[in-house]
């Protein structure tokens, strides 16, 4: 049985095509992500603890070390209950 050549060709643009949407994709979400791996399945907890890293680091990937928050961290609160 004769091997169709013609079909090689658009068979291999599209594998690279979606080689590169692929890789593009992966990119482009660890440039969201502060270079890590995307999250998922995230539950309540883990989503008040993104916000608390991101109201203390500015990023909702970032982490900090220094065991007492920043001054500001008083007044960034995710709860406006009163107006200062």
């Amino acid at each position: 049985m004769p091997v169709p050549w013609e079909a090689l060709i658009p068979f291999g643009l599209l594998t690279a095509m979606f080689g590169a949407a692929g890789t593009l994709m992966n990119v482009s979400q660890r440039a969201q992500n502060d270079g890590k791996a995307p999250r998922y399945k995230l539950d309540s907890w883990e989503e008040s603890m993104m916000e608390r890293d991101r109201r203390l680091t500015g990023s909702k990937r970032g982490q900090s070390t220094n065991p007492l928050a920043p001054k500001e961290f008083s007044l960034n609160s995710v709860w406006q209950t009163e107006n200062l």
